[in-house]
């Protein structure tokens, strides 16, 4: 706002997680002009909405135009008409909702900003998305006549535990840092979903209201969710779901072979899409001489979905309250604490006083079949090290202090000399104790180097 040339600032991120809103709230919902994309409708459809807010903003009654050029130019002469000395904000979201096929609209668009709106000292107009993929491809990497056009770009990300904290105690939801966690396994950080939480009622019945009762407000999210984002969803949900059984993930090669999908190059635009989208994290494995890319299941509300919602919705309202602590419960949360472990990496560098230090962070893991006197073995959080060290990261969601057996034990050690002696590390190996409550000290606990609690994944970095 205080630069003296024109901003072209593109705004994205998942749907759902704010962005609409935290633009209307920083401009207090007053700009020059503004335009919504509407889903699945026409060239004509959205032209019909442009004008109808041209019409609104300059008091007179302009014809549809019939194309995008047209409609350029009507707003270069409302916009020619403003003041010059005042800063001008246009702003059109859902944009990639007006790109629909035959539209012509982005050709229109990059000729617009090039002939005239990039000349505008006093202009800023700002885009914005669902469709991260179409934002990335279209605007903020475009080869054409948008390419290195972009001022500013700005991917809005999920809130982190402190900020859900935050955001319910400011909705006078005074829940626990342990019931927040477990909040977050399903809903993540997206301020939509934690928005229709009701303050009178508990987790467990806040959850089926939302997700298992017939008229739930988020019973059929899924579907919208990912037809609204990607064409030929199809494809996008068969990767998810085959992701969302694997925790550890899978190789480009696996996804085929669980999907049927054909390995070409749609296939690779699929993967980058979801990634980019903050749905699918990639990742390479430490230690592997070839280099491949495991692609791991991230967005908290799919991997619920998969696991509870698609099969039981219907069957029973109450299904999470009338489920209690059950073994299927309790392996779903122990997996998912790993998620929220990986989503909080900087607070977890902070507490082991390592901020500063540049790391590199991944999985690793080895088949048992690999060699008769190795036994395989599973590291889901490993934090390469710039200061000459490895932390290998033991991740337990649990009530309360966690216990290390005689058996877990040996299990470690086992775990700290297998690592050792397949990826020839010749760094320092420290073991850290990610747990909720802290680990109890008794005759086994003396093998954890370091501990993180859950209070620490809310620390403000």
């Amino acid at each position: 706002m205080e630069s003296d040339t024109a901003q072209l600032i593109i705004v994205y991120g998942r749907r759902r997680v704010g962005k609409t809103y935290l633009i209307n709230e920083f401009f207090a919902n007053s700009f020059a002009f503004k335009l919504t994309g509407t889903y699945a409708q026409d060239k004509g459809v959205q032209l019909k909405n442009f004008t109808a807010e041209l019409n609104r903003r300059t008091k007179k009654n302009h014809k549809t135009p019939s194309d995008w050029y047209q409609a350029f130019g009507l707003m270069r002469d409302y916009l020619e008409a403003l003041s010059e000395d005042k800063k001008q904000v246009v702003f059109f979201d859902e944009m990639p909702w007006l790109d629909n096929q035959k539209s012509e609209f982005l050709p229109a668009f990059e000729w617009f900003w090039n002939d005239w709106l990039s000349t505008r000292h006093n202009l800023v107009f700002i885009v914005c998305g669902s469709a991260t993929s179409w934002m990335d491809e279209k605007i903020a990497n475009n080869k054409g006549g948008l390419f290195n056009r972009h001022t500013c770009r700005l991917y809005l990300e999920p809130f982190k535990l402190r900020e859900v904290e935050e955001y319910l105690k400011k909705r006078n939801i005074n829940w626990s840092k342990y019931d927040i966690a477990r909040c977050y396994m399903i809903m993540g950080g997206i301020p939509y979903y934690l928005s229709l939480l009701d303050k009178s009622f508990s987790l467990a019945q806040n959850v089926d209201n939302l997700f298992f009762k017939n008229d739930g407000e988020l019973w059929d999210e899924f579907d919208h969710l990912y037809s609204t984002l990607f064409s030929n969803s199809d494809s996008y949900i068969k990767i998810v779901e085959a992701l969302s059984k694997k925790k550890s993930g899978l190789t480009r090669n696996e996804i085929i072979q669980k999907t049927g999908l054909p390995t070409n190059g749609r296939l690779s635009k699929i993967l980058n899409n979801l990634v980019l989208s903050g749905f699918v994290r990639a990742y390479e494995q430490y230690g592997k001489k070839k280099k491949e890319t495991i692609y791991q299941l991230a967005d908290y509300y799919t991997a619920f979905y998969f696991r509870f919602i698609k099969d039981h919705h219907g069957k029973d309202e109450h299904y999470w309250s009338n489920s209690g602590e059950s073994a299927s419960k309790k392996t779903w949360e122990g997996l998912t604490f790993e998620q929220v472990c990986k989503d909080h990496i900087p607070q977890i560098k902070h507490k082991l006083g390592i901020s500063g230090v540049l790391t590199e962070c991944s999985a690793w893991s080895v088949k048992s079949d690999r060699d008769e006197d190795i036994s395989g073995t599973q590291i889901d959080l490993l934090i390469d090290r710039k200061d000459m060290a490895v932390s290998l990261c033991e991740i337990k969601f649990s009530v309360k202090e966690y216990e290390i057996t005689k058996d877990y034990d040996m299990k470690l050690r086992s775990k700290i000399g297998t690592f050792s002696e397949v990826t020839k590390c010749r760094k320092s190996i420290q073991l850290v104790m990610i747990t909720t409550y802290g680990v109890k000290k008794n005759m086994y606990s003396g093998l954890i180097n370091n501990q993180v609690l859950l209070e620490d994944l809310f620390i403000n970095v």
